[in-house]
């Protein structure tokens, strides 16, 4: 894409660009230390700690990028985002005081959400690479590679999760 008369210049695009993945980066650390701190189930213990390791990793990383590339970080939208991924736990849920047994699957979902933006990120960054020297392919590569692991770990959360809670006896889904 370029820039057009009037339009944002390519230096734009990426402050822009970035700090919004970092903003989601944050929410999304967030949301994975929470989900191991609260999902105590050995059924998911050991990936979502993995999983939350990597992408507090992932968010290291995407700073380096904004670093090599010299680009400053936003922190209003990095806080923006922590606030508003604290802001999510207050949604309803028809329990007062506790956690329902959906958290898991919407929290799981969330998370595919994420993974899913992150893993487009470093597929467009490596392919900007091809023009700008700052950028370190082999590192993208690893990286959309390492996302793509994490799309198959949180879909088969997300799979045991929804099995779990949906085909439970007593539990009616309908249309």
């Amino acid at each position: 894409m370029s820039a057009t008369a009037g339009g944002p210049d390519r230096r734009t695009v990426l402050d822009v660009y970035l700090n919004d993945h970092l903003a989601g980066a944050t929410a999304g650390a967030e949301l994975a230390r929470r989900m191991v701190r609260e999902h105590d189930d050995p059924a998911y213990a050991e990936e979502l700690r993995r999983l939350a390791a990597e992408i507090v990793q992932d968010r290291r990383s995407l700073l380096g990028v904004l670093a090599d590339l010299g680009i400053p970080v936003r922190h209003h939208k990095v806080y923006a985002a922590w606030l508003g991924e604290k802001a999510g736990r207050l949604k309803p849920n028809g329990r007062l005081l506790r956690r329902s047994g959906l958290a898991v699957l919407v929290e799981c979902e969330a998370m595919r959400l994420g993974v899913q933006g992150k893993a487009l990120l470093w597929r467009s960054l490596l392919a900007a690479s091809l023009r700008e020297p700052r950028l370190e392919p082999v590192r993208l590569r690893e990286l959309l590679e390492r996302a793509e692991g994490q799309l198959r770990t949180v879909d088969e959360l997300h799979r045991r999760a929804a099995t779990a809670l949906l085909s439970a006896p007593g539990v009616t889904v309908s249309a």
